[in-house]
C-alpha cells in the first residue's frame, strides 16, 4: 500500500491489487479498479467532497454503496 497526498483534505491509496481509492478527509469516496472501472459513493457528503470526487475523474463513474468503498480498504 501506497499514500499520497493530492491535495488539501484528498488524499489516494494505492493498493497492491492496481485498485487506488480516493479519500477526501477520512472517507473513502471513489476507487479506480481493474474490474470496474471509476466507482463513486452513491452516499451524499458534502459539496466539497462532490467537487474532490468529480475534479479526481469519477464523474461518470458507476455509483455504489458506501459499504463496496469502505470494504475496499478494510
Amino acid at each position: 500500500m501506497n499514500i499520497k497526498v493530492i491535495g488539501s483534505n484528498q488524499t489516494e491509496l494505492y493498493l497492491g491489487n492496481g485498485t487506488v481509492v480516493l479519500f477526501s478527509y477520512s472517507t473513502p469516496v471513489a476507487a479506480r479498479t481493474t474490474d470496474d472501472g471509476f466507482i463513486r459513493t452513491s452516499t451524499k457528503w458534502s459539496n466539497t467532497t462532490s467537487k474532490h470526487i468529480n475534479n479526481w475523474g469519477g464523474f461518470g463513474g458507476k455509483e455504489v454503496d458506501q459499504s463496496v468503498l469502505d470494504n475496499l480498504v478494510k
